[in-house]
């Protein structure tokens, strides 16, 4: 099978209810902004730490921490999905030496991780209290991750990669542009082929192993997303050949039955549990479909679409509610289509997984006796997917999207002498 029906469960039929979908955001954030306080930041949830909940210190990090409630919060309120106050952005400054703290901890030194370290937060720093030393730092940090051995979004280049191309988006200042073309051509440089798959791969050195894993945060589609995102900043001819290796390791990569796909975790055969066929977003179809639904050509069309039906088959995701490994990620997967074929019948089923993660969202509640809070992993994605329901807009959180549409009206608005108006595609 495309995938084992013992990690998914029955989809419930639950109308689209439009009213339920609205308080269910208010909740989520009533509840964040109430949890909160400045010592304690937001409790850590039992599935996000090994030890006892109740000891954990704080989680501070974008991914599923403190840096991504605060990411949400600012977000939700700045696109009107939900009322909070202003002033969560005040916080970043001194979560951010306890977010190195935990890296230390961990062991990582991760500065430029774009979803576990600095870099985020002076990225949300930057869009509202820039400085000549902090966009230099912001520049040093991308150009310093460019060798980093993961080569996968959560800590290596290609997460520096879409940082720049935000950056740029943000500012339409040169220098995000040309260390985004940059960090492409080393990646580019660092492209290994398979000559038994027939395609081209990236090796992760990734937690202590070597892995060659092809998802949508890890491995290989991951990186193609930023390159689709930003592909106007590189040259025709560069762009040309990025695209033909996009289509073609996708294509090759790609599990067929009966007419619909899913990708395995890994390039290589390991023999280990990496092997195995899995239905989220982080390892399978439903990252794939997200991370290439923008890719500008009709190559993987059908075999978009076909991976779009085996995540409806296999049904919401009995783990949880969650982006990363839950039913709101899957449910991207049919916001990103409906985007891609402007077919409705994807923004039906995007709808229903999102009646079915509410209540994933409350009986997880009431099991732990409090929400999940944090932005992949928890409760925060889940409301932000639940508004792009309402809306009908794919815009996966951190993703697709990280400064609201308002920063970028303001920097738009104000010539500044460092911010050219253009950059030039190169060629």
């Amino acid at each position: 099978m495309l995938f084992e029906p013992a990690r998914h469960e029955i989809l419930q039929p639950f109308d689209w209810d439009e009213k339920c979908v609205r308080e269910t955001i208010a909740r989520i954030v009533e509840d964040t902004s109430a949890a909160f306080t400045p010592d304690t930041l937001w409790p850590a949830h039992p599935l996000d730490v090994e030890s006892d909940a109740g000891s954990a210190p704080a989680l501070t990090p974008l991914y599923f921490g403190a840096a991504g409630v605060i990411w949400s919060l600012h977000y939700l309120n700045a696109v009107g999905a939900a009322r909070t106050h202003n002033g969560w952005l005040e916080q970043l400054d001194p979560i951010r030496p306890r977010n190195r703290a935990w890296l230390a901890a961990e062991g990582f030194e991760a500065d430029a991780s774009f979803l576990m370290g600095d870099l985020p937060i002076l990225m949300l720093r930057y869009a509202h209290a820039p400085t000549p030393s902090l966009e230099a730092r912001l520049a040093e940090l991308i150009a310093g991750n460019m060798d980093h051995p993961t080569r996968e979004l959560m800590w290596g280049a290609p997460g520096t990669l879409l940082a720049a191309c935000f950056l740029f988006e943000l500012t339409r200042n040169e220098r995000w542009a040309a260390l985004f073309r940059d960090t492409a051509a080393h990646l580019w440089k660092q492209l290994q082929w398979s000559d038994e798959h027939g395609c081209h791969f990236w090796t992760q050195d990734l937690y202590g192993k070597r892995v060659t894993y092809l998802d949508g945060v890890h491995g290989f589609v991951a990186t193609a997303s930023p390159l689709i995102r930003g592909r106007n900043l590189l040259s025709a001819a560069d762009w040309s050949r990025w695209q033909d290796a996009i289509t073609n390791t996708v294509g090759r990569t790609a599990t067929w039955e009966y007419g619909k796909v899913n990708w395995r975790a890994q390039l290589d055969s390991t023999g280990t549990s990496n092997d195995r066929l899995l239905m989220q977003f982080c390892h399978g179809a439903p990252g794939f479909v997200t991370c290439l639904a923008n890719l500008p050509d009709t190559t993987l069309g059908d075999l978009l679409v076909a991976a779009g039906e085996a995540v409806w088959d296999a049904g919401p995701i009995a783990k949880g509610a969650s982006l990363c490994h839950g039913t709101a990620g899957n449910g991207y997967t049919f916001l990103a289509l409906y985007r891609r074929t402007k077919d409705a019948i994807w923004l039906d089923r995007a709808r229903a997984f999102a009646m079915h993660s509410i209540h994933q969202s409350e009986s997880d509640a009431a099991r732990y006796g409090r929400l999940r809070y944090s932005l992949w992993t928890g409760d925060l994605g889940v409301a932000i997917y639940l508004f792009d329901c309402l809306r009908g807009v794919a815009a996966f959180p951190t993703l697709d999207v990280f400064y609201p549409p308002h920063s970028i009206a303001a920097w738009s608005s104000v010539a500044t002498a460092s911010a050219p108006t253009h950059a030039p595609r190169a060629g």
